[in-house]
């Protein structure tokens, strides 16, 4: 269970179930959504597990997750890979039952997750970036099971888990700073000695992400009230922001990760309580 890192697991299928609640609001199909939820635990549990077995000496390092199955010993590497790959192949052929649109959005964000970002971490910190493409892949997967296509209502949820990442990502990092140079891995806040570059990007992706989370409402199916909700939270998220922005203290940085995990199931119900309204 410690290998699949539930709590991350269930964050993004939160997001795989709204997406596919959003764009298949009219006729859900109870038999789809449960191969959907399923397959999709899978496969993000799975790449999880694999994420451990690649970063053992990193982990072994840093003091949040030295205690982990596979750096702590309780696992052996070979098993944690062995079991990632199994919930992963599992994971990928339920969700080929449902249409290989969906097989193949997972399979994507699996790779990239694992094979390109994981390994980038100690090399650029550039690699925030990139990881946040295979971290908002879930919408595309619920969405292309509900329909079988992508839409541009598809894509701006894509974008807006994209922009959202990045508050939450330099948050983590500010926080652990020392446990991830500890480690060897380059992330912002850590080759950003005064936390300027870091927090200015934080403003920055708060505030884009304020209009992109509009784009339901100007290009998709919602209403005026999802509108009105998406502008007050992304205003409170970007509100932490700018606190990190003026303190550059820990204790900001963990009430911003606070609520960009309560900002993300919060505008996304949202969104589906509108378009079901409708």
């Amino acid at each position: 269970m410690a290998l699949t890192r539930p709590r991350l697991a269930l964050l993004g299928l939160i997001v795989v179930v709204l997406s596919y609640g959003i764009a298949g609001a009219i006729d859900p199909k109870p038999w789809q959504l449960t191969t959907l939820v399923v397959g999709a635990l899978l496969a993000l549990s799975g790449a999880s597990a694999l994420n451990q077995a690649i970063e053992i000496t990193a982990d072994r390092q840093m003091r949040r997750t030295a205690d982990r199955p596979v750096p702590s010993g309780r696992i052996g590497r070979a098993g944690a890979a062995a079991f990632g790959l199994t919930l992963v192949a599992i994971g990928i052929v339920m969700l080929a039952r449902i249409n290989m649109q969906t097989a193949g959005w997972a399979a994507a964000g699996v790779l990239s997750y694992v094979l390109v970002y994981t390994p980038l971490k100690s090399k650029t910190s550039l690699s925030t970036v990139i990881g946040a493409v295979p971290g908002a892949i879930p919408t595309l997967m619920g969405w292309a099971a509900a329909t079988g296509s992508l839409s541009a209502t598809a894509w701006s949820l894509f974008w807006i888990l994209f922009l959202w990442q990045m508050p939450h990502f330099l948050a983590v990092a500010w926080m652990y700073r020392l446990d991830y140079a500890r480690a060897g891995f380059r992330m912002l806040p850590d080759v950003d000695a005064d936390g300027d570059a870091a927090t200015w990007q934080v403003l920055a992706y708060g505030a884009a992400l304020v209009p992109v989370s509009l784009l339901p409402s100007m290009i998709g199916p919602a209403g005026p009230g999802y509108f009105i909700g998406a502008v007050l939270l992304g205003a409170a998220y970007l509100g932490f922001g700018l606190q990190l922005k003026r303190t550059r203290s820990g204790t900001a940085a963990r009430a911003l990760l606070r609520a960009s995990v309560i900002y993300l199931p919060l505008l996304l119900g949202l969104l589906a309580l509108d378009v079901l309204a409708l």
